[in-house]
């Protein structure tokens, strides 16, 4: 028998080459008995002694199902620590009323999202795709009277939600000359002042904005959040960025509004396909920029949040508090 506590992998077969580096591997072996090259695909797959007898799961991508079978087949389980975002479509309500500590690495994955969002905003602001396309098309092309209004200092930046990417991208952007402008309902004024933004009801938001960048969660009550009525409230010339959920913006009205010519976008998500079928409208236009949801975590990127899920798992076995504690309540807001 070890006498380190056991824990076990489950996410797609995969993950966790691209997940956890070999210092992270070695540290967390120290103190737990894992098997890195067996991660679980489904929990019928487990011996049913080891998982009885797991403490630790250490979930990701693809991860199966968390209920109330799998609690009373894993009775001794203490935590899910998630290396990834949102625990909603895998860790069930049971877990926090059996006292099981839920993580996630959304604070680690929010980081190269807001890195994305912000290198659009900026080259946005800068119209540099509109430039980009001119150019093609003529290369005696008079920049200075072409884009004589074009830049950063002043312009009115939108962020529609608050969340963990949405302040991170305030903090990213502090060093900008811009103005920037938040809607979100569950923001103050007196928090607002201290985020340093302008708070404003969603509509209002639309209609002053010069880019708009959407990070807000994708619930019932924020599907097509942006439908034909509010997208035309957009400033003519303004750019959409879409970092977010491809649901929160209503596919068909954006398409018009777009191959209208009237507004520009920048969608890392979109809906209802994901990736986009090869004849979408949308990949022909040249005033979208599209890419195939490469603003989270990609590459390297991926082992901050592996990183983040073994030092929780060392920081349980320390009694020590965890990082990214996800509570119910939170459950219910997540994307």
């Amino acid at each position: 028998m070890t006498s380190r506590p056991v824990a076990l992998l489950a996410m797609d077969s995969d993950l966790p080459a691209r997940l956890f580096d070999d210092v992270a591997r070695h540290r967390v072996l120290q103190v737990l008995d894992v098997d890195f090259s067996r991660p679980a695909a489904t929990f019928d797959d487990v011996d049913p002694d080891r998982l009885a007898s797991t403490e630790v799961l250490i979930t990701g991508w693809g991860s199966p199902r968390i209920d109330g079978d799998v609690l009373d087949r894993a009775p001794a389980l203490r935590a899910v620590l998630h290396a990834a975002g949102s625990v909603r479509g895998h860790v069930d309500p049971v877990c926090w009323e059996r006292g099981i500590l839920v993580t996630t690495a959304a604070d680690a994955n929010a980081q190269p999202v807001a890195e994305y969002a912000v290198a659009m905003i900026i080259l946005s602001a800068k119209e540099v795709f509109r430039a980009q396309a001119l150019y093609r098309r003529s290369q005696t092309l008079d920049h200075r009277s072409e884009f004589a209004s074009v830049g950063c200092n002043g312009r009115r930046v939108g962020l529609v939600g608050a969340s963990r990417i949405g302040r991170r991208v305030l903090e990213l952007l502090a060093g900008f000359d811009l103005e920037i402008w938040l809607s979100d309902p569950y923001v103050d004024a007196h928090e607002a002042s201290r985020l340093g933004v302008r708070l404003a009801s969603l509509d209002d938001l639309l209609q002053a904005c010069d880019v708009v960048s959407l990070h807000a969660p994708l619930l019932p009550s924020t599907r097509h959040l942006l439908d034909a009525g509010r997208l035309a409230l957009m400033r003519d010339g303004a750019t959409l960025v879409n970092t977010a959920r491809g649901g929160l913006v209503d596919h068909d009205a954006l398409v018009a509004e777009l191959q209208a010519g009237r507004i520009r976008a920048v969608l890392d998500a979109t809906d209802p396909h994901e990736p986009l079928a090869a004849d979408s409208p949308l990949l022909g236009l040249e005033n979208v920029v599209v890419t195939p949801h490469v603003a989270g975590a990609l590459g390297n990127e991926l082992y901050r949040l592996g990183t983040h899920a073994l030092d929780n798992a060392v920081r349980l076995t320390e009694s020590r508090p965890l990082q990214g504690m996800v509570s119910l309540d939170e459950l219910a807001r997540m994307a």
